[in-house]
């Protein structure tokens, strides 16, 4: 790795965490429904809103409630996203006039953006319109990214609430969220990134005419679109789906080095923000911190290992003269799938900021990787998308390993284990270790579905250890709501949209509720004292703590399945098979 990488990654990192206070104590006044510099302008709105749906702000939720409500909720966006692709054909704001798309596919795509996964099986610009993307995907967008940071709002209230039975409104938690986060950010970002010269426009694709002769002609077809408004809420609100088929690769859709910078820094800043709101709401940012530090020293660990993979390249060209060392001419190592304005390192920080996330978009082609620079990413889906991850369950899902570590703390000393003043019993351990364990069931049973029948391999494009990898990076990503690929897996099947679909509608769902019930037990019981006996969840040592007990259970689960792909495939680089 040379300086000009090295700087690039700490420039990144450091501003990260610059904005994550800031942000995060914004975010803190929203939900405990504190003034901010925004409350004049969209309360009126706000309350509007709740007249117009008939709902009462005041009025609190038990869990159970909470959990329906969310789950009715998500339904009817996935009903309205299949319905608008059955339909679009014959609806506005289809300038192409692309047909109506396919059941199967319809279905996956809508699974895929109720889920905050944006796993896409098509390609966005030749398949769907401009009303379907903007009506449909993009309005998913918002809500599915309001409806995690309305869990974890949920899971904070039933650590500071005693002897309560109710752990908020689902609606309010949802329209705040919407409207006071995710909406002022993305407008601000989209305006950020047309003036960098990412599209926003409502005409048809342009026809124009090319210096060189493509075929047999000199015509070439230019997709726009409504695309900045698009892709600034795919970032911040780490759902991912590209207007474009190649995504933020798209010289329309990531135009620049600064457009580049600003996308990247979105898919991690409301996770990391979210830390500090945490902390600010359980009445000790102490507890935020130690989150964020855990999450950050695994992230930056693996940029150290992502990058130099890539810049690496490939040892086998040494023997054909291929120079693969950078220099002021080239960028030197591993290229391919990568596109020259954003080189090696903002490439390969880019995939493991997006796997990190549960954002899933790519600004290179992972399936072009090295095979460790492959297998990274694939691992970080893998921990459970718990290395920020996505707004909201992101965070959700690092208290849930938390809980887990304070529990084998207590088992060593034998006392019952306490995690921010409540008792954590078998109750909430069994709700925790659901959340853990799901994830790695679809995974790898998933994976193990598709290479025995004969539907699921002949969608695979590379024969031997990279097509395995193919394979198990696709449910990894479905299974964690990720949503990036592997190119070389033709996805868009009636096989995998169906197994893929169930897959990210189980990852999301079947977490959401055992979190919400973890809710709404803590919030029933009293606060603990601080005693002697008590862990603190502060220190240093509970920071390593928590990151072991990430790595462990994401070693134990997916290194056998690892070694049969990527690290196979290590091997044989190196000796040139």
């Amino acid at each position: 790795m040379n300086s000009n990488s090295f700087l690039q990654i700490m420039f990144y990192v450091a501003t990260l965490l610059l904005l994550a206070k800031p942000l995060g104590g914004y975010m803190a006044n929203v939900y405990q429904n504190k003034p901010t510099f925004l409350t004049n302008l969209l309360a009126p709105l706000e309350t509007f809103m709740y007249r117009l749906s008939g709902i009462n702000r005041e009025e609190e939720m038990r869990w159970t409630d909470y959990a329906i409500s969310l789950l009715m909720f998500n339904l009817l966006g996935f009903v309205a996203v299949f319905v608008l692709q059955l339909a679009q054909a014959d609806l506005p704001f289809n300038p192409q006039n692309l047909p109506n798309v396919s059941a199967d596919s319809a279905f996956n795509t809508a699974v895929s953006f109720a889920t905050n996964t944006n796993w896409q099986g098509y390609a966005g610009e030749t398949t769907m319109s401009y009303f379907t993307q903007m009506f449909g995907l993009t309005v998913q967008n918002f809500v599915s990214a309001a409806t995690g940071m309305a869990v974890l709002v949920a899971l904070i209230r039933g650590f500071i609430r005693r002897n309560a039975e109710s752990i908020g409104n689902f609606w309010v938690d949802l329209t705040r969220s919407t409207l006071y986060i995710l909406m002022p950010l993305s407008l601000v970002l989209a305006l950020f990134l047309v003036g960098q010269g990412v599209v926003q426009t409502f005409s048809a694709s342009h026809t124009v005419t090319t210096v060189e002769m493509i075929g047999d002609t000199k015509e070439q077809v230019i997709a726009v679109g409504p695309a900045a408004s698009q892709v600034a809420i795919k970032q911040l609100g780490t759902n991912g789906g590209g207007f474009f088929n190649v995504n933020s690769a798209h010289p329309l859709e990531n135009p620049t080095p600064l457009s580049n910078f600003l996308e990247m820094l979105s898919i991690l800043l409301i996770p990391a923000a979210l830390c500090y709101t945490f902390g600010v709401m359980v009445g000790d940012t102490r507890q935020g911190w130690a989150i964020l530090s855990a999450m950050t020293i695994v992230l930056v660990s693996l940029i150290f290992v992502e990058v130099p993979a890539e810049q690496g390249g490939n040892p086998n060209f040494a023997s054909l003269n291929i120079d693969q060392i950078a220099s002021d001419m080239q960028a030197g190592g591993n290229m391919e799938g990568k596109e020259a304005r954003f080189g090696i390192a903002n490439s390969a920080l880019w995939a493991v900021a997006t796997t990190a996330a549960s954002n899933g978009s790519v600004n290179s082609m992972h399936d072009s990787f090295t095979p460790i620079g492959g297998m990274i990413p694939m691992w970080l889906m893998q921990l459970g998308e718990v290395i920020f991850g996505g707004v909201g369950c992101g965070l959700y899902g690092m208290v849930m390993f938390a809980i887990v570590a304070v529990f084998v703390s207590g088992l060593m000393i034998g006392r019952t284990p306490e995690y921010l003043g409540k008792k954590i019993e078998a109750f909430e351990m069994k709700m925790a270790a659901i959340t853990i364990l799901i994830p790695p069931l679809m995974v790898l049973g998933g994976t193990a579905l598709a290479v025995m029948v004969a539907a699921g391999k002949s969608s695979v494009l590379n024969n031997g250890a990279h097509g395995f990898s193919e394979i198990l990076y696709a449910l990894s990503s479905a299974g964690n709501n990720n949503g990036s690929a592997f190119g070389g897996l033709s996805a868009n099947t009636v096989f995998y949209n169906t197994l893929l679909g169930f897959a990210m509608l189980f990852s999301r769902f079947w977490l959401i509720v055992p979190v919400l019930a973890i809710a709404g037990s803590l919030a029933s019981k009293k606060i603990v004292p601080v005693s002697s006996g008590t862990l603190p969840t502060h220190t240093p040592l509970f920071v390593v703590l928590l990151i072991g007990t990430v790595l462990m259970v994401g070693a134990l689960t997916f290194v056998p399945a690892l070694a049969l792909g990527p690290v196979v495939e290590h091997l044989q680089m190196l000796n040139a098979k």
